[in-house]
């Protein structure tokens, strides 16, 4: 018996919605995360980060406006900072993220989260 997935979502986003679509076709159980609304901690946010094998800045959302308003691109800012950041706009973060036994997957193509199931 497989654990429950996890799947960072916003149900705004068309390819969050057709990632989770894609999720509930295959059978798996999920707990949905809207983390608009309930953002991860730091320590979870971290650890996605090593699952994904993606530094802070490849995990951000770089059109967003609150990229551009706190000039997010300034290579100097460091890690902690950037994460500081997506914890304070959960919006930077890139979504769909799924993870399941102790993998994680970006759904972006929403297929893409196959690979860790």
């Amino acid at each position: 018996m497989s654990k429950k997935a996890i799947i960072y979502h916003n149900p705004r986003c068309s390819k969050s919605r057709a990632t989770l679509a894609l999720l509930e076709e295959k059978g798996e159980e999920l707990d949905v995360v809207q983390y608009l609304n309930t953002p991860p901690d730091k320590d979870t946010l971290v650890a996605v980060l090593k699952m994904l094998n993606l530094s802070p800045r490849e995990l951000m959302r770089k059109g967003e406006a609150h990229y551009k308003e706190n000039n997010l691109a300034d290579e100097s800012l460091t890690d902690d900072q950037l994460i500081d950041a997506m914890l304070a706009h959960p919006k930077l973060i890139e979504r769909p993220i799924v993870i399941k036994n102790g993998k994680a997957a970006i759904g972006r193509p929403p297929e893409s989260v196959l690979t860790i199931l």
